[in-house]
């Protein structure tokens, strides 16, 4: 018999369609996989060289710091005023993480108790509801709405009583929709954080991609008192097989993380430290590079989406593209569905990611314009 902590918890859709598409597979169906963002570009060359040169010395194989290497804590503070001119102390206020994701876990279990709340994004990312539910406190949905720029609306959530919720996730750019994050919008989170005595938490892997103003929320005054930072190098230098995070706070905040994570794992192979340390040291002919592939491959998710009759913006940034479905289906479900039966073709529904995304679906940008062509070839014909 389970926990009771896990009764609220739905195995994650992608696991359990993932699954389906096996089994579709192993029928002869070879389905295009368009529905998750896991990159299919490789690291840059530099960076497996290092892995593997480092991976032949025989003093690496051991038990490493819980708060990780200091040449990948520098690596960090030096990206981070680099590409966001936030100054940060490698020392204090830097916790290299195994992925963002793990993140999201460590700080809901360092700060939540049951009876507290959190104010997650709907649409958001599901994981924040999870981790919040395993913790046994509450999740609180605020809307984002299209009509809303997908931007939280602080009149109403402060019109609900805030006297339980602890912490507030944001993530901008924002996944699913692909709305890019502004310093007004953050200076208006960092107020509103201090106001109600909230603690936020952005969620920020996704400043790179199709992105040519990169923006953390740390480089809003005042930030650093009430907000925690979480990146990833899995999109922006394409290690998402790597799990290879960060999470950005000031040393009181990380101090109390590590209480946490040092329960938990026992440090990260030095080897990969080393390697995402190279990584991050990449100038901005590696994320050209990168982007001009997302440009030509977003082309052809625009031609797949027309031919389905949705709309959506030009706008967006990150490695999706979320679009409304047309008034023929239902929901993202019904849409997904006819595409994934009839064309051999898996895309996601809006639905995953909360009630507000029940009119719309999410391509990802991750497959070689042959894959795309295919599809688009498929859908036509279906």
């Amino acid at each position: 018999m389970t926990a009771k902590r896990l009764e609220n918890i739905k195995e994650y859709y992608f696991s359990q369609k993932l699954r389906e598409i096996e089994q579709l597979n192993k029928q002869g169906k070879n389905i295009i996989n368009l529905g998750i963002g896991s990159p299919d570009l490789p690291p840059h060359p530099d960076v497996v060289k290092v892995l593997f040169e480092e991976g032949q010395k025989p003093d690496v194989h051991g038990y490493q710091s819980y708060k990780g290497s200091p040449v990948l804590r520098k690596a960090i503070a030096d990206w981070y005023q680099k590409w966001y001119g936030v100054v940060l102390d490698f020392n204090t206020e830097v916790l290299p993480l195994m992925g963002s994701k793990e993140g999201i876990m460590h700080i809901c279990m360092t700060y939540l108790n049951e009876g507290d709340q959190v104010l997650v994004p709907n649409p958001g990312y599901p994981t924040y509801a999870s981790n919040v539910s395993l913790t046994g406190a509450t999740m609180v949905a605020y809307n984002l709405t299209a009509a809303g720029n997908w931007y939280p609306d602080f009149a109403s959530i402060e019109q609900q009583d805030l006297s339980k919720v602890k912490l507030m996730f944001v993530n901008y750019p924002q996944m699913p929709t692909g709305q890019a994050g502004s310093e007004d919008l953050f200076r208006q989170i960092v107020a509103f954080a201090q106001k109600h005595h909230i603690l936020i938490i952005h969620d920020n892997p996704y400043s790179f991609i199709l992105n040519d103003k990169p923006l953390s929320i740390m480089s809003i005054s005042g930030a650093k008192e009430v907000v925690i930072e979480l990146n990833s190098l899995s999109k922006s230098h394409n290690m998402a097989g790597w799990r290879v995070g960060m999470l950005i706070a000031k040393e009181e905040r990380i101090n109390e993380i590590l209480r946490f994570k040092s329960t938990m794992d026992s440090g990260m192979f030095l080897p990969l430290q080393l390697a995402a340390a190279k990584a991050l040291s990449l100038g901005a002919d590696w994320h050209e590079s990168v982007n001009k592939v997302y440009r030509a491959r977003r082309k052809k998710v625009y031609e797949l989406l027309d031919i389905l009759d949705c709309s959506y913006s030009k706008d967006q940034i990150g490695m999706f593209m979320w679009a409304k479905i047309p008034a023929l289906y239902k929901n993202g479900y019904a849409l997904a569905d006819d595409i994934l039966y009839n064309a051999g073709v898996f895309i996601t529904p809006g639905s995953i990611f909360g009630s507000e995304g029940d009119g719309y679906i999410r391509i990802s940008l991750c497959g070689s314009i042959e894959r795309f062509d295919e599809a688009i070839k498929r859908i036509k014909n279906r």
